[in-house]
């Protein structure tokens, strides 16, 4: 039985690589989202909620085309960002990342503010009491204890990201070796006659790597959470 060929081998390199900086780049505003839901109260801060959540509710297809609308080549955000610093995300492998970080960052986000708010605020609180400021009491308090919120939630987001289609496949279409990820390389194998065979060995190669997300980040939060509690 043969293995996968050149090109669905691309597929699943480039969803590795789009997963990781989907990831990595929406992290930081994950993690400032996470804790603005979780400790501040502001006005618009339901509305910031429901912005965050919206993929989640959102037809995968709308968001894809809700990103070309502002990403694409005249897009409101991607016609000057292509004119003034040559940055393009429709029909690329960045657009890709883009398409599969919204539609992980609910997710991810979720995962964080949960872990924040599992914190309990008299610890930081304790810590201002005693001149920290609050970067500082970010960094030393709150910080180690979400860690384990942080990995899982960025676990989750990155398997989120490998199985994302709808989105990805409406912003930047299906272009073997460029845009080409494993579910739309699926998609592909689907829509020709024969084709099953190798879209299984696709699947399990999709399965494999969810079911792996999955134990990783429950391995990572036990180990967090043991390092930190000192057990």
């Amino acid at each position: 039985m043969d293995w996968l060929i050149p090109e669905e081998w691309q597929a699943v390199a480039l969803s590795l690589k789009v997963s990781f900086w989907a990831v990595l780049a929406s992290l930081p505003l994950g993690i400032l989202c996470a804790y603005a839901l979780a400790r501040w109260r502001f006005p618009g801060r339901q509305v910031l909620n429901g912005l965050v959540h919206l993929p989640l509710i959102l037809p995968p297809v709308v968001t894809g085309y809700l990103l070309l609308l502002g990403f694409g080549r005249r897009g409101l955000i991607g016609a000057p960002l292509a004119e003034w610093f040559g940055i393009v995300f429709a029909f690329r492998w960045t657009g890709a990342a883009l398409a599969a970080a919204v539609m992980a960052f609910p997710l991810m986000v979720r995962t964080i503010r949960l872990s924040i708010e599992a914190v309990d605020p008299k610890l930081e609180q304790a810590a201002s009491t005693l001149g920290a400021r609050p970067a500082s009491v970010f960094a030393t308090v709150t910080l180690p204890l979400i860690l384990p919120g942080i990995i899982a939630g960025s676990i989750i987001a990155f398997a989120k990201a490998m199985g994302e289609f709808g989105a990805t496949i409406t912003f930047v279409s299906n272009i073997p070796g460029q845009t080409q990820t494993l579910p739309t390389a699926i998609y592909s194998q689907l829509q020709i006659p024969g084709g099953e065979a190798q879209a299984a060995r696709l699947v399990a190669i999709s399965l494999a790597v969810a079911l792996g997300a999955l134990l990783a980040s429950e391995w990572a939060g036990r180990a967090v959470a043991r390092r930190i509690s000192g057990a």
